[in-house]
């Protein structure tokens, strides 16, 4: 099988790719370093279809498809990997309204994520709930027309400035995660405010929070599908989200192979280039071959979505996968610029803080490992 692009995706990747060099690589260093939410990226991310791929035109989106999505992510993580999770997290917010949203619900939530106006959120995770989603504790209680949610959510990118919030919650106790159900949240509405802003080790521009709700009233219309889907939700949209990471992890990768590639080609040790030492050529050799089957691995899972196939595993193996090679490529193109590679001076200090976290959020490898085993044994 062949992943030769089609024109209108190379001519996305073009237009991607120029777009994050010249306007996202020149400042993605001076973000890291402040912690500065990248705002005005967002706003001609949105100008330029980036924030609703995958949401039909008829709703405002681009609808371009899952491939080119995973493409352009994997174009802006280059460059700077805060913006690109961003931009995933935003499209995510899209999915679980897409799948199972009413018509209206559409209409209504779909076009200002799509064109940027308002950015998405996606609230599952709490402080005792992280893998295991089934432990949420984020309670909605139905009083008439509205239900009242009370908790706390944690690690939620983009939830200090999200103007839609999709946030999964208990409607049910005791009964694990058949219990839960999901709700579109507008971020303005009284009772729900952003908590902590967490202090990271990489994707330092990426916004990080908790959201506290304290009785925030939610109109019955904006539950999504009906009380006990909560969980199938979440999980339908983590798959999409899978392809996000996996697509991060990718960009990031090769640009931690470009970064060992230019360093070995100009640093001179022994009299000689050390791109020539056998050493230093197999470790890029290595890397060069994982990237590319983590990407295969991505683009194949983005292919199945786009056709409506089933994804989930392939999803799975792509994060997976794309995560811990990225891993390994930073690791090594460290190791390659030696003591210098361990300032803040070169690229690749930056790529390396940030690319750890792939192999966490959206579902750790560890997680990826039983989706994947679970799929394999049916």
């Amino acid at each position: 099988m062949s992943w030769e692009l089609t024109e209108e995706q190379h001519m996305i990747q073009l237009m991607v790719r120029d777009f994050a060099r010249k306007e996202i690589e020149p400042v993605a260093a001076e973000l890291d370093r402040q912690g500065t939410f990248p705002q005005a990226l967002v706003a001609k991310m949105g100008s330029l279809g980036l924030m609703g791929m995958m949401v039909p035109a008829r709703y405002g989106g681009s609808e371009v498809g899952a491939v080119s999505y995973s493409i352009a992510v994997q174009e802006i993580a280059y460059s700077c990997a805060s913006t690109a999770v961003t931009m995933s997290v935003s499209n995510l917010s899209c999915e679980p309204i897409l799948l199972f949203g009413t018509e209206d619900q559409k209409r209504t939530w779909l076009p200002p994520l799509a064109s940027g106006a308002v950015l998405g959120a996606f609230a599952v995770t709490e402080p005792e709930a992280g893998s295991d989603a089934g432990s949420v504790r984020t309670f909605a209680q139905r009083k008439g027309d509205f239900y009242r949610i009370s908790g706390t959510k944690v690690f939620i990118t983009n939830g200090g400035y999200a103007g839609t919030v999709i946030v999964i919650a208990r409607t049910s106790a005791g009964t694990g995660s058949k219990g839960l159900s999901a709700f579109i949240v507008d971020g303005k509405t009284r009772g729900l405010a952003p908590g902590a802003v967490e202090d990271k080790m990489g994707l330092r521009a990426s916004n990080t929070v908790e959201l506290v709700f304290e009785e925030c009233p939610v109109p019955v219309h904006q539950r999504l599908g009906d009380e006990g889907q909560g969980f199938l939700i979440a999980m339908k949209a983590l798959d999409g989200g899978r392809i996000g990471i996996a697509s991060q992890a990718c960009g990031l990768g090769k640009a931690c192979l470009d970064e060992a590639v230019r360093y070995a080609l100009q640093r001179k040790q022994f009299g000689r280039y050390i791109a020539n030492f056998q050493a230093i050529a197999w470790m890029i050799a290595d890397m060069a071959t994982e990237l590319e089957a983590a990407r295969l691995l991505t683009f194949q899972a983005a292919s199945l979505k786009e056709k409506g196939l089933p994804f989930t595993k392939e999803a799975s193996m792509a994060k997976l996968f794309a995560s811990e090679t990225a891993n390994r490529a930073a690791y090594q193109a460290l190791q390659i610029h030696g003591g210098y590679g361990y300032t803040k001076h070169f690229k690749i200090e930056r790529l390396y803080r940030d690319v750890r976290v792939t192999t966490l959020y959206e579902g750790t490898s560890e997680v990826q490992r039983i989706v994947i085993s679970r799929e394999t044994l049916r």
